[in-house]
């Protein structure tokens, strides 16, 4: 029972009552029934903006973004920098796609990178000293990548 709707001029409608006429815009939807439908072939449609129930709060994520983009100096580098990193990430997927279609080659690599894996934790995770040794090496290479001295 497929219908056909289209919006239509409000001809024939009745006026909105006084408070109303500057609420919203009115519009009439005339469908096309099928056999056996029982959809009214003229609906009189409002969209209004404000009024009861049209609060329009701002989720939280939405709102600590747009405060960090506030506290960004640079915007142009960091929007040079996002849409360089979107770029990256769309010829990394390509490229892994293109690997992955190869007979041999996805199975290789996957041994070889259960095998890395195994190697970096049992290297630098399992033993408290080398844990601690990673961690600082972590904080030394940030902190020479930001310049902080803290």
């Amino acid at each position: 029972m497929a219908t056909a709707c289209h919006l239509a001029a409000p001809l024939g409608l009745a006026p909105l009552p006084r408070g109303c006429a500057s609420a919203g815009v009115v519009a009439v939807v005339r469908c096309a029934r099928s056999s056996g439908s029982k959809i009214p072939r003229g609906v009189a449609v409002r969209a209004t903006s404000g009024g009861e129930g049209a609060t329009e709060e701002v989720p939280e994520i939405v709102k600590a973004a747009q405060d960090a983009w506030d506290k960004v100096e640079d915007k142009y580098a960091v929007a040079t920098i996002g849409v360089a990193a979107i770029v990256a990430l769309w010829t990394v997927v390509g490229a892994i796609k293109a690997i992955d279609k190869l007979p041999l080659l996805p199975g290789v690599l996957e041994i070889v990178g259960i095998g890395y894996t195994g190697w970096f934790t049992y290297r630098n995770l399992v033993f408290q000293p080398d844990r601690e040794a990673l961690i600082g090496k972590i904080k030394s290479t940030y902190k020479e990548i930001t310049g902080s001295s803290n």
